[in-house]
């Protein structure tokens, strides 16, 4: 029976959205990753780049077939967060000082969580949406769309690369930047531009982090201020 102009969708319908099928394949495929990073590094890169691929994926194909939802957005966002974390934390196993790579991880979900919830407060629709910030390093990043892939692939690549460098657990990670970046060859390239793209979204989730902060400071001072 076909479904009337203007009906509500039913909740099962929004759930098997085609945007939202594909990340949960995401989910799928970072598991499976996961499982075999130890023991199958090539076919990790593989499955984990391959899932990041589909974050874009899923973005065009909620706006190709009418499906953008909230509950899209939100399981984009926490696959990206908890795969990146896992990663992260694989990287701390492996490297020293490990420390380093557990700083990005809390600087990652912090200044994303701030910035959703400050996102909410402010009654705007989207995280995105930072067009009233005075930041210009925040507003290219997310106004952007080539400069934020850009930053996100830098990161991601970087993160695969120094995991597949990585031969034993008590590597220090800055011989390990400095020895590859010393040889000519498309791997050094491939740092060195993805140093660079990590390096600015590591600040841009500082000035994340600062400026989320701030919105909620301002919420609880103009909620006081009415009472």
């Amino acid at each position: 029976m076909a479904k009337k102009p203007g009906s509500k969708p039913s909740k099962l319908s929004v759930y098997l959205y085609i945007p939202n099928i594909i990340g949960y394949t995401r989910v799928i495929l970072n598991c499976y990753a996961f499982h075999v990073c130890f023991t199958n590094k090539i076919l990790f890169s593989i499955l984990y780049f391959f899932s990041f691929v589909c974050d874009a994926v899923d973005g065009w194909a909620a706006r190709k077939f009418n499906q953008v939802s909230t509950f899209g957005a939100v399981l984009d966002m926490v696959t990206d967060r908890i795969s990146t974390a896992c990663l992260l934390v694989v990287l701390s196993q492996v490297y020293k000082p490990g420390l380093v790579f557990l700083f990005l991880l809390a600087l990652d979900i912090a200044s994303h969580w701030l910035q959703m919830y400050s996102t909410f407060l402010m009654g705007k629709t989207s995280h995105k949406d930072v067009k009233d910030s005075t930041n210009w390093l925040f507003k290219l990043y997310y106004g952007n769309r080539m400069f934020m892939a850009y930053c996100c692939v830098s990161c991601e690549v970087l993160y695969l690369i120094l995991f597949y460098l990585s031969e034993n657990h008590t590597e220090k990670l800055m011989d390990v930047l400095a020895t590859n970046l010393q040889k000519i060859s498309i791997l050094s390239f491939l740092i060195a531009a993805s140093l660079v793209g990590c390096t600015i979204k590591q600040l841009t989730n500082v000035i994340q982090l600062k400026t989320a902060a701030d919105a909620c400071v301002l919420y609880d001072i103009d909620k006081k201020h009415k009472q």
